[in-house]
């Protein structure tokens, strides 16, 4: 039990690093970024391929931020000539791309096969719970800086001017601001936290597949930051951790459920279960658990 509670933790504190990319990037800049998976995917085999080569996990995992960055950078200069709505088609598109490069380049990511074998974070003690929970106590560590850092970006004034962005673009521009460096910076730190994240995606599950950058996990990462609050660092902590909550939770859905129905269609049930209650957050309490309740 513990250890499977472990790896829910670590699962859950992934995807609050992932959440707070989207959070800087969409919730206090407005880029409506649908790619997100793309960039957790370019972390996540960076790091492995790397560390493969016997470079240490430290700069695998620098190295995995670093290329996950460089590759938003060409989306942030897309993102200067396009509107939002035609923006978000593109980094779909995008995510949708690397995805297939991941499957067609086997020669660099062994294609559909996949990479087995990744070396894992603290190898050194070994499968079991000692070494998930020094994993966890790592994984946390990061986020709690990376939740710091963003919350010290809103105070700033390079805060102030990405949410100007997000708030009234052609004000900032009146005001003699050039949005475009501010909006490619955005995506970079974005992407650079996606990055981390899949690095340690990629050591933890220590293998890894195209199957598992698929555009359901861009959705995950959506719903967590609705239902925790847009624009808001706590929303992206809270929203993050509920959602492992509803679809952990769900799968135990089969323990009640009545014995004539299928296994697809228990699949099929719990995310309708993860659907609806997205709905009920968009209805209820459109601005998230931590959003302003004076508002709806």
């Amino acid at each position: 039990m513990e250890a499977y509670i472990v790896a829910i933790a670590i699962v859950g504190a992934i995807y609050v690093l992932l959440t707070l990319g989207l959070t800087l990037q969409y919730g206090l800049t407005g880029l409506v970024n649908f790619g997100h998976v793309g960039f957790f995917a370019i972390g996540a085999y960076a790091s492995a391929i790397v560390s493969m080569q016997g470079v240490p996990l430290v700069a695998s995992f620098a190295f995995a931020a670093l290329l996950a960055a460089l590759a938003a950078w060409p989306i942030g200069l897309v993102a200067l000539r396009l509107r939002d709505d035609y923006f978000a088609v593109v980094t779909l598109g995008f995510g949708e791309t690397v995805r297939l490069a991941i499957t067609s380049e086997k020669w660099l990511t062994n294609g559909v096969q996949g990479i087995p074998g990744i070396p894992r974070t603290f190898a050194g003690l070994g499968v079991g719970l000692p070494g998930a929970l020094a994993t966890l106590a790592a994984i946390t560590l990061v986020c709690v800086a990376a939740a710091l850092a963003l919350r010290r970006i809103t105070r700033s004034p390079f805060g102030r001017v990405i949410e100007a962005i997000r708030d009234n673009e052609e004000a900032l521009k009146a005001l003699g601001k050039d949005p475009a460096r501010f909006k490619i910076q955005v995506l970079a730190l974005g992407a650079a936290l996606a990055g981390i994240a899949g690095a340690f995606y990629a050591h933890y599950i220590t293998y890894l597949s195209p199957d598992q950058f698929i555009p359901l996990v861009t959705f995950y990462v959506w719903m967590a930051m609705i239902m925790g609050g847009v624009g808001r660092v706590s929303g992206a902590v809270v929203g993050a951790l509920l959602l492992m909550l509803f679809l952990e939770g769900t799968r135990f859905l089969r323990d009640i459920a009545p014995d004539a129905i299928s296994g697809v269609a228990m699949a099929s049930l719990r995310f309708g279960a993860v659907g609806l209650a997205l709905i009920l957050f968009t209805l209820f309490r459109p601005q998230g658990l931590v959003g302003d309740y004076t508002r709806r």
